[in-house]
């Protein structure tokens, strides 16, 4: 019986024995409250340090997370987990994330300068390892498929090197810090810059894909859910005073379980990679209300960071063949283009090229020109001027054109040739003749235009009527002049430049097949910058009776001078005769003399009959005279003429002093020196001859 009771008490005995020790290891494991590790290099430490992936600890010490090849990953976790919650001893409810502390330096070298991409992260992980993580923009964290899952419990402090992805429809910055939480998306960013500590509030910006040690500090504080980020070149010897990112994260206790895995994750790309290395680490975590701060590393403690060189690669096969490939193609045509240099050479076909040659590259070729003109016959010709001949031809595929050939001899054409080219080669509007290209072979220059079919309107005015008796009629007349000052309008004021044609006449406005007017012969025409034109002094050029006064005087060609052509040539529309003749008549005078006396109408073409309307008539000459002004200034623009004709303005009174008195004609006369185009005048008294019986000319479109 004392044997039995002996032996109840032993058991009872290593029972609570068993008991205490049980509940003693237990409380020893689940009360630890600090985790501290510093790494100077990691040679010998491979079994502290849990590498999954491309990441390995290199000879030398440093630890690398990933080489350059495409589209791998690599993480490394300290191998123990860090206990991060901490539950209130007055409320088991209450429950916070612990202060933690790291510090570490990285380095992260490009492929090549212009290669460059993915970063890596600082990783709090549930498990040392991240299974089917993908690579490039998921930095070895997470996947397509898990990425946004809150059961991942994964927060990462990004170090983001790239500047959005092909499959992120989010806005990256590129060369930021980002905070995520259970995703690749950072709710918070932040460009790489440190705080300068002679003047905390300048930032200096630095690249992490520098190549060069870069250290990086953060501090989490438990009691007040405060992130610190702090990142700066290692090179500086100091931590700036001022953090990057100073945040409260209260959603940090969302992600964060009873015990978690520190370390790191990075990625590369497809097109885009870098080496990730991490020199240094040092980490410190605490409960109870302690502040705890990770070692500082010294850069000189360290191993010696990589050396920041650009991966060679070889070209594979398919670049390779690209390049033979093209190889093959530049021989050809290097090949084809001696030959034709040869054969120019040989033929004695090369010519050097001016400069504006090179500007205005619409060349056509003098064989092809010859051809559509049948060698330049006479039976081809359809007009002449002071300058050259005008052919018309007809090339393969395409509508008539008309060949203006140049007088070889004149140096006058010659520089009429050059500003067709400068100025009517890139001008397009309706009411201007369209310059198809040029030539220039030998001595020959050749000028291509739009073959216009109803001639100039010169010819239509004078010569069909003494020819078939058809006259135009007053609306297609009407109509002319509101085309022709819409031309000068582009001219004056639309296009780029501001272009004085400076030879407004019947002959230089050709009527196309709908009646529509193009005024071409730009061969006098200036172009200037605008706000120049004033400071511009030429030699008086024109055609007499189209110039204005002033050009006697000062030789300053000017809108308004184009203006006052265009009033004699819409006084001369109108009435069908000339601004002057042999004798003594001018046109403007006349007209004015009329106006004076109330008989304005009178000026009509009297081979019109009564076939017009006595208001528009009215209007013209009204218009006609008020561009004549003596008074430049006191001249109408294009557009208020047009504004005029159209009826969209009221024309101011003409006083009777508006024309030309004999003094100011002789002056003109007197002085009237330079070059001036010829053209063809009627005598007054054959202008005056009425015809009883006439047929008129309508526009048929």
């Amino acid at each position: 019986m004392g044997t039995q009771r002996s032996m109840v008490l032993l058991v009872s005995f290593l029972v609570k024995l068993f008991l205490f020790f049980s509940v003693h290891v237990r409380s020893q494991r689940t009360t630890t409250t600090r985790t501290e590790f510093t790494f100077r290099g990691f040679s010998g430490n491979q079994s502290e340090i849990q590498m999954e992936g491309a990441a390995m600890i290199k000879p030398n010490g440093l630890l690398r997370l990933t080489d350059r090849k495409s589209n791998v990953t690599g993480t490394a976790f300290y191998h123990k987990p860090v206990r991060l919650l901490e539950t209130s001893t007055r409320s088991s409810t209450n429950v916070t994330v612990r202060s933690f502390s790291t510090s570490f330096v990285f380095v992260i070298i490009p492929s090549s300068p212009s290669n460059k991409g993915f970063g890596f992260t600082f990783t709090l992980s549930p498990t040392p390892y991240r299974p089917n993580a993908g690579s490039a923009q998921y930095l070895g964290v997470l996947n397509k498929e898990n990425d946004r899952d809150p059961r991942n419990h994964v927060f990462a402090v990004e170090f983001d090197t790239v500047q959005g992805s092909r499959d992120d429809n989010t806005d990256r910055i590129g060369n930021d810090i980002g905070l995520n939480y259970n995703s690749r998306t950072s709710d918070i960013q932040e460009p790489v810059v440190y705080y300068n500590n002679d003047d905390p509030n300048k930032k200096e910006d630095f690249q992490l894909e520098s190549g060069n040690p870069i250290q990086a500090l953060l501090e989490y504080d438990g009691p007040t859910q405060t992130l610190n980020v702090t990142v700066y070149p290692a090179r500086l010897g100091f931590k700036p005073t001022k953090p990057l990112i100073s945040r409260q994260v209260p959603k940090l206790l969302e992600i964060v379980q009873q015990e978690m895995y520190v370390g790191f994750t990075a990625a590369t790309g497809r097109d885009q990679s870098s080496a990730h290395y991490v020199m240094g680490w040092s980490f410190s975590s605490g409960g109870g209300g302690d502040r705890p701060m990770a070692d500082v590393l010294n850069l000189s403690e360290l191993p010696p960071p990589p050396p920041n060189t650009a991966k060679k690669r070889g070209f594979n096969s398919q670049v390779i063949v690209l390049i033979v490939a093209l190889s093959a193609v530049m021989l050809v045509m290097l090949v084809l283009l001696f030959f034709f240099v040869m054969y120019k050479k040989r033929l004695g076909q090369e010519e050097m090229l001016e400069d504006w040659e090179i500007d205005h590259p619409r060349r056509l070729r003098y064989r092809d020109l010859y051809a559509a003109t049948d060698g330049f016959k006479e039976n081809r010709i359809i007009g002449t001027g002071g300058f050259g001949t005008v052919f018309k031809g007809k090339l393969p595929n395409s509508d008539p054109i008309a060949v203006k050939k140049i007088i070889p001899s004149s140096m006058q054409g010659v520089r009429e040739f050059v500003a067709e080219i400068e100025s009517l080669g890139r001008l397009r509007h309706k009411n201007l003749v369209n310059l198809q290209g040029w030539c220039k072979h030998k001595s020959d220059l050749l000028l291509i235009y739009d073959y216009i079919p109803n001639g100039s309107l010169d010819s239509l005015l004078y010569t069909v009527p003494r020819r078939s008796g058809a006259v135009l009629s007053w609306n297609v007349r009407f109509q002319i002049t509101k085309g022709i000052a819409s031309g000068l309008l582009y001219l004056h004021e639309e296009w780029q430049k501001i272009v004085i044609h400076r030879d407004v006449k019947p002959s230089n406005v050709l009527i196309d097949s709908s009646m529509n007017p193009r005024l071409g012969d730009f061969g006098l025409a200036r172009l200037y910058e605008r706000g120049t034109i004033s400071s511009q002094t030429t030699a008086l050029v024109g055609t007499i009776g189209y110039l204005a006064p002033e050009l006697s005087r000062n030789g300053k060609p000017s809108t308004a001078s184009d203006v006052f052509a265009f009033g004699v040539l819409l006084l001369e529309i109108v009435s069908g005769r000339k601004p002057t003749d042999s004798g003594s008549f001018f046109l403007v005078d006349w007209v004015m003399e009329l106006h004076a006396s109330g008989e304005i109408l009178s000026a009509i073409d009297p081979r019109l009959g009564s076939g017009y309307d006595g208001g528009e008539a009215k209007l013209a000459l009204a218009v006609g005279l008020l561009c004549c002004h003596q008074n430049p200034e006191s001249r109408p623009s294009m557009r208020m003429v047009l504004r005029y004709l159209n009826g969209d303005e009221n024309v101011p009174e003409i006083e009777d002093d508006w024309g030309y008195s004999n003094p100011s004609r002789n002056e003109f006369g007197s002085k009237f020196v330079g070059f001036v185009s010829s053209s063809p005048v009627a005598s007054s008294s054959s202008l005056a001859t009425r015809v009883s019986s006439i047929s008129r000319i309508s526009g048929t479109g």
